[in-house]
């Protein structure tokens, strides 16, 4: 809280009182530990462009709570385009990837087809958003 009231130039009741009305709030909603994905044998990266072979509420449904179900996706969008979803995946490396293909992804439920595109680099990648103070 020390660093915090310094960083927003408030001392430190003001702050603890504005960040304590954050979570009541639910503007903040937890708080999490960074990780380095390499010693997590989470290291490789790839980004996986999913086309269900429909999109009835039922199938998208069915699709969503599958893909909960699987820890190496990080991250599932559903997006408006050429194809339906967009998923993040992390893995030890491409074999274990491959795999998780094979067994996991492409069995999803509707999934038509998939295309994957593998990270070289994350330039970016941030969890925070920048908002004005309250």
């Amino acid at each position: 809280m020390v660093e915090l009231s310094k960083r927003v130039n408030l001392t430190k009741t003001p702050c603890a009182e504005r960040v304590k009305r954050l979570e009541n709030s639910s503007v903040i909603k937890g708080y999490f530990a960074r990780l380095d994905p390499d010693v997590m044998e989470a290291g490789h990266i790839v980004m996986v462009q999913v086309q269900l072979s429909g999109t009835t509420g039922k199938e998208l449904e069915d699709f969503n709570d599958a893909v909960k179900g699987i820890p190496e996706i990080q991250s599932c969008v559903m997006v408006a385009g050429g194809f339906d979803y967009l998923l993040k995946v992390r893995t030890k490396d491409i074999a274990a990837y491959r795999e998780l293909l094979g067994t996991s992804i492409s069995k999803l439920p509707s999934v038509l087809q998939t295309h994957t595109y593998v990270v070289m680099e994350v330039v970016k990648d941030e969890v925070t958003l920048n908002v004005p103070s309250p």
